[in-house]
């Protein structure tokens, strides 16, 4: 768990056997403000089932929405003549 002063990452990939050690790690995650990114991963490496679970800070998901929205926008507002004006 971060420290009260740490800056929580907007991303974390949280790896590790299936075990409960792990779905506590994930739990205590929710419990700070994340939220779950996508499905899990599950693998086996000979001896053990190991999973993955992204999790994400809603706001980063919201800034990095925002930041797609004002680039369609963008996009959108561009006029083609002005981008090829002087070529041939």
């Amino acid at each position: 768990m971060p420290e009260p002063t740490e800056e929580k990452l907007s991303y974390r990939l949280i790896t590790g056997p299936d075990t409960r050690d792990f779905c506590e790690r994930i739990h205590n995650s929710l419990a700070e403000g994340y939220v779950l990114h996508g499905s899990p991963a599950a693998t086996f490496n000979g001896t053990d089932v190991i999973v993955a679970q992204a999790v994400v800070l809603p706001a980063a998901i919201a800034s990095a929405d925002a930041a797609v929205a004002n680039a369609v926008d963008q996009l959108e507002n561009y006029d083609d003549e002005e981008a090829f004006e002087g070529h041939a």
